[in-house]
Order: structure tokens, then C-alpha cells, then sequence
């Protein structure tokens, strides 16, 4: 690939995201340099996820009808023609200049063989980058520690199609892990390294916290569950750490009162 005229492609696995996408997709349509596609990859949506895509012209609307975000995202990543694969989530607010910064990054020869990942603020709860913070000592820094390796975050990522292609045929299908720590395993296990800029922040929204509790465990278990099916030992500290987010979730209000202590005045006090 050309380092000074990279392609991007942007791939969006959806199943049932009616409420989410178009804010994710006119989020795109904004970036101070535009994306050279976008694949939506419908996963058996019941809902107008497929109609919503469709009505953006630079959509390119893909169906998968094996159930999994897994498999929606290889289908999205093999359709990819562009020289990048960035991966975002339905309900993901890109920054403006989201494209221009992971384009920029792969222009460095350095970064041929990188993946690319950043963190994020959650934009449906009370301090949003307070609490994104917090998620990300816990999901790279504490993941770091545990592995070696950073992991990649399925809502804001990037890798180069070659690189792809390289380790496709190496990850789990398996629909009790977390495809996105797989990846990044898989990553790892063949010498490349993953980059996280902790600037790169996109807005996600932070789901099963209030409601769905079981919802939300399962979706916990699924860390130490993807460790465990590696061989990774620290996976039992992946369950404890799993255990304490699930017990402090619901203390939302805990969490704004005591960033407060800690939070700067706004300027124009």
C-alpha cells in the first residue's frame, strides 16, 4: 500500500441498531476526511437497521446470515477493498477527525504491520470521560498487565487489510468469547504488534448497566472466558475483575459524587 494515499474502509456489523446507526452513520458523514467505504453488515436485523443504512448513499449495505458479530465482522473485513480495515460499533460517535488520525497513523512505514485501537466515553451515563477512563485502566491497562499486549476494542479499531488477511484463517468463532480479545490474541501470537492511543476516543454507548443485568454478567464473563480459552492463566484475574465491575456497576451516582472531589471547575467559574 501507497503510505501517502491510503484507502480506508469502515465496517459496522448491526443487528437490530435502528436507534443507534444513524447517529453512528452521520457521525461518518461528517469527518473532515471521508472514509472510501463504508460496509453495514446486517445481522438478521427484525427492525429497520437495513432500511436506515440503505437511505446513505455511501453505505454499501451487506447481509450474514450466520448469527454472531464474529461472523459479521469477517464478512464486513473480507468485502473490505481499501488498504485500512477500521471496525467501529453501530453505536459509535466517531470524533470529525476519527478517519484523518488512523490514516495518518498507517502513513508511518513503522505502523505496517500495527493494528491500531483507542478507548472511549460512554454518552448515555453521568460523566461519560470519567467513567470511559476508568473503563480504560481496566480494558487496556489492566488487560496489558494480565496478557503483554494490548487488546483491541471492537467499537474503535483499525489494521491493514494485508494484516487481515494474515491472521484470518487463525481466529476463534467461538460465540462465548470476545471476538475483538481474540483477534488481538491471534495478533500477538503472530508477532504484531497493537498500538493504543488513548487520545483516540470515540463515543460509545454503555448498555445492560441499569437494566438486563444477567445481560450484563454474561457479557462480563465473556473476558475471562476468551483468556481461559487461550491458555491464558491470568484468567481467573479476569473473573475477579469481571466480579468487581458487575458489583460496582449499578453506583453510578457513587462514581459522579467522587469525581467530583477530583473534577476542575469549569472555566468561566
Amino acid at each position: 500500500m501507497s503510505k501517502n494515499n491510503l484507502s480506508l474502509s469502515i465496517i459496522i456489523p448491526a443487528y437490530n441498531e435502528q436507534n443507534h446507526l444513524k447517529a453512528c452513520l452521520d457521525a461518518i458523514a461528517g469527518q473532515s476526511i471521508k472514509p472510501d467505504e463504508v460496509i453495514v453488515v446486517d445481522n438478521n436485523s427484525s427492525d429497520n437497521t437495513a432500511e436506515i443504512a440503505r437511505s446513505y448513499s455511501f453505505v454499501t449495505l451487506l447481509s450474514e446470515k450466520r448469527q454472531g458479530v464474529v461472523f459479521a465482522r469477517d464478512r464486513g473485513f473480507d468485502a473490505a477493498k481499501s488498504d485500512i480495515i477500521g471496525r467501529i460499533d453501530a453505536d459509535t460517535i466517531l470524533p470529525l477527525d476519527w478517519v484523518a488520525r488512523v490514516k495518518d497513523f498507517f502513513k508511518n512505514p513503522k505502523h505496517k504491520t500495527h493494528a491500531l485501537t483507542g478507548g472511549c466515553y460512554f454518552y448515555n451515563i453521568r460523566l461519560p470521560r470519567f467513567q470511559g477512563w476508568l473503563q480504560g485502566q481496566v480494558a487496556f491497562r489492566f488487560n496489558r498487565f494480565l496478557m503483554g499486549h494490548y487488546i483491541l476494542f471492537g467499537s474503535n479499531m483499525a489494521m491493514s487489510r494485508a494484516l487481515w488477511q494474515a491472521v484470518k484463517s487463525d481466529v476463534c468463532h467461538d460465540l462465548d468469547v470476545h471476538e475483538d480479545l481474540d483477534l488481538a490474541i491471534h495478533l500477538d501470537r503472530l508477532e504484531h504488534d497493537i498500538t493504543y492511543r488513548d487520545t483516540l476516543k470515540v463515543g460509545t454507548k454503555m448498555r445492560r448497566v441499569r437494566s438486563e443485568r444477567s445481560g450484563l454478567w454474561h457479557n462480563l464473563l465473556l473476558w475471562p472466558r476468551t483468556l481461559r480459552r487461550h491458555g491464558k492463566k491470568a484468567w481467573v484475574f479476569g473473573l475477579m475483575g469481571a466480579a468487581v465491575i458487575y458489583a460496582v456497576a449499578p453506583f453510578e451516582n457513587l462514581f459522579e459524587k467522587i469525581a467530583r472531589l477530583f473534577a476542575r471547575p469549569p472555566l468561566d467559574e
